[in-house]
């Protein structure tokens, strides 16, 4: 029985490799041109995006190996030196200074 189905499977299977008529047979692919779009592209890919997380770092000076110590805080869009900047309660009414919240 396994071997009738067998049998089965392996000819209906022949007709797939046909080619249907009006067809064209195209030539076939080379290795080269596999490697190419399955490895060149993504790997170029991996490059280019690569370059563009590090070069504009680079740029700046910043360093971007991995234990190359911490980062500065950055406060983006905040005061340039810090919290010097930033004014301080003035009395006990002053709404400067951060959080109001009461223990």
């Amino acid at each position: 029985m396994t071997a009738l189905a067998a049998g089965l499977v392996v000819a209906g299977a022949g007709p797939a490799s046909a080619v249907p008529e009006g067809w064209s047979d195209p030539e076939p692919v080379s290795g080269l041109t596999v490697l190419v779009l399955l490895v060149g592209i993504p790997l170029g890919l991996v490059v280019l995006v690569a370059l563009m997380v590090y070069v504009p770092a680079l740029v700046r000076g910043e360093r971007v190996a991995p234990g190359s110590g911490r980062i500065e805080e950055l406060w983006i869009g905040g005061p340039r030196s810090g919290t010097k900047q930033l004014a301080g309660p003035d009395g006990d009414d002053s709404q400067a200074g951060g959080a109001r919240g009461t223990w």
